[in-house]
C-alpha cells in the first residue's frame, strides 16, 4: 500500500485534532479531518481510510464524564462500521480523550459485546494535572514497536485515573501483555506522585486490546514529536525527533506492510 489514509475524527469539544494531523502527515500519511456526523449521515465511509484517531480534548464538553457521550455515539451509530474496520486489520488509536471514548465504549480493553470493563475517572490529586511524564514502554503493540524503554511525553487531563470493573479484568490485561505503557521515574521505575499524575491502577498510561491494533493511552505523542517541543530541549542539541513521532511512524509503517 503507497498511500495511507488516516481519518482523524472530530466532533463538538476536540480540539486536538490539528496537532494528531500534522503528527500522521510527519509520519508519512494522508491525514484527513471528518466529523462523526459525516459518518452518521453517510457522507463518508470508515472503509475509505486504513486508520481512526480519536484525538484529545472535551468531546461534548466531557458531560455525564469525560468522553462518555462520543463514546456512545461511535457504539450505537457507528458500531457496524466500527466492527467491520477491526476485522479487515485496520488501526485505531485514541489519544486522551480519545483513549476515554474508547474505554467507555468498550472498544478497549476489547470483547465482542462492546461492554465497558474499564473507566478513566478524576485524578487522586482532585484537579487537572498539566506536566511532562516518563513513560514505561512494553513494545508489545503494533503502535510501539523498537521504541526506547523509556519515553517522555506530556500529559494535559482531569480525568485519567485508569481503573478496571473487577480483578479478572486487570488480570485478563496483565496475560495478554496488554499494558504497553507504565507512569514512572526517569528510569522506569514504579514511581508515585506527579510521576504517577493522576493514581491509575498499576501506574497504567496506555493499554491495546488483544490484537495490539488497537491503542489508548493518555498522553500527548503528538505535543511531542519535534525535539523543541521538550522543555529541555536546548541540552538535547543531538536529538532528531520527539520520542512521540515514532507512535504514529509505527501505525504508517505497519499499514504499509499488513494491508
Amino acid at each position: 500500500m503507497k498511500n495511507v489514509k488516516v481519518c482523524i475524527l472530530r466532533t463538538a469539544g476536540i480540539n486536538c485534532d490539528q496537532e494528531t494531523a500534522f503528527a500522521f502527515s510527519k509520519a508519512g500519511s494522508q491525514a484527513e479531518l471528518v466529523h462523526s456526523n459525516d459518518f452518521i449521515r453517510q457522507k463518508n465511509s470508515l472503509s475509505d481510510y486504513q486508520i481512526l484517531a480519536l484525538p484529545g480534548g472535551f468531546s461534548y464538553g466531557d458531560d455525564i464524564a469525560s468522553g462518555k457521550v462520543f463514546a456512545n455515539e461511535l457504539k450505537y451509530k457507528l458500531e457496524e462500521e466500527l466492527v467491520r474496520f477491526i476485522a479487515d486489520g485496520k488501526l485505531i488509536i485514541g489519544i486522551c480523550n480519545g483513549f476515554q471514548v474508547l474505554v467507555k465504549s468498550g472498544l478497549l480493553p476489547g470483547n465482542s459485546t462492546f461492554e465497558q470493563e474499564a473507566s478513566l475517572i478524576i485524578n487522586d490529586s482532585g484537579k487537572f494535572e498539566a506536566r511532562w511524564v516518563y513513560l514505561k514502554n512494553s513494545g508489545k503493540c503494533a503502535w510501539t514497536r523498537n521504541m526506547p524503554e523509556v519515553i517522555y511525553l506530556p500529559v494535559a487531563h482531569g480525568e485519567g485515573k485508569f481503573m478496571v470493573k473487577d480483578k479478572s479484568v486487570f488480570n485478563r490485561l496483565k496475560a495478554n501483555k496488554q499494558i504497553i505503557f507504565r507512569y514512572g521515574s526517569a528510569q522506569g521505575e514504579p514511581s508515585g506522585y506527579p510521576d504517577n499524575p493522576n493514581g491509575s491502577l498499576d501506574d497504567i498510561a496506555g493499554i491495546c486490546d488483544r490484537t495490539g491494533r488497537i491503542l489508548g493511552l493518555m498522553p500527548h505523542p503528538e505535543r511531542h514529536i519535534a525535539p523543541s517541543q521538550h522543555p529541555r530541549w536546548f541540552n538535547l542539541k543531538n536529538k532528531k525527533e520527539g520520542d512521540g513521532l515514532e507512535i504514529f511512524r509505527n501505525g504508517v509503517e505497519y499499514i504499509k506492510k499488513n494491508l
